[in-house]
């Protein structure tokens, strides 16, 4: 692997992602929630941060970027169907546009619906997916601006990916995503076996994430739902839980 990926956990659930490309030296802050967390860490390392990919405008994933950019000069790029709502920008992308850390590759993918202009950044070479609130550790995003079809739509973008692709969201909501997912299929071996290992890791402290598509297929109710209206159902169910 070319990169080197830190999480940073920051707020009371957040995950901030610090990603540096050795042989540019270039470093790059996934949706920096803060900036106080990425830049110490950062400084730590011996790392200047270069770069922040955002995925949508939730303050959650861009109240760092003005500090940071101010700190560091660094360029941002995300989506550009919310640049009025993320006025820090310098690149606006979309799906089947791409951005670059050294010579690494994201390619973004649209993946509309917890925001209307969410995107993804996904890294073939890596196999790295960069997921903001869309796919979760057995769970989505909650729709707050957009359509069960179009969540829908996002878990078949997703599901076609390679298996091994490592899945960098942006929470910790592990744990009660798969108490909900154990009500919906309580009879799903994998499932029960992964909240055994969910539950020993919270216990003694651990991250769960990043997860992976070849999990998510096996274990994710959203991802596993057969039609738009079960993806429905079961997102109201979640948001009721």
């Amino acid at each position: 692997m070319a990169l080197e990926i830190i999480r940073i956990p920051v707020l009371s659930d957040n995950y901030i992602w610090l990603v540096h490309e050795p042989v540019s030296g270039e470093t790059m802050v996934v949706d920096p929630a803060v900036a106080d967390a990425p830049l110490a860490e950062a400084e730590k390392r011996g790392w200047k941060i270069t770069q922040i990919w955002n995925t949508h405008w939730h303050p959650d994933h861009t109240g760092g970027n003005a500090d940071i950019k101010t700190a560091t000069g660094c360029h941002i790029t995300g989506p550009a169907a919310e640049s009025a709502r993320i006025p820090t920008l310098d690149t606006m992308v979309q799906e089947g546009g791409t951005a670059r850390l050294g010579d690494v590759v994201g390619n973004v993918i649209d993946v509309p619906a917890h925001t209307a202009g969410h995107i993804a950044f996904h890294i073939p070479s890596e196999n790295a997916l960069f997921i903001g609130d869309t796919l979760f550790a057995m769970g989505c995003g909650r729709l707050f601006e957009g359509t069960p079809a179009q969540m829908f739509d996002n878990m078949r973008k997703l599901e076609a990916l390679p298996d091994e692709t490592a899945v960098y969201c942006a929470h910790e909501y592990t744990m009660s995503n798969g108490q909900f997912a154990l009500t919906v299929e309580p009879e799903n071996t994998a499932l029960v076996e992964r909240m055994k290992a969910v539950e020993t890791m919270r216990n003694r402290g651990e991250a769960t994430v990043p997860t992976s598509i070849a999990l998510e297929k096996a274990t994710n109710p959203f991802m596993r739902a057969a039609s738009i209206d079960e993806l429905a159902a079961r997102r109201a169910a979640k948001d009721a839980a």
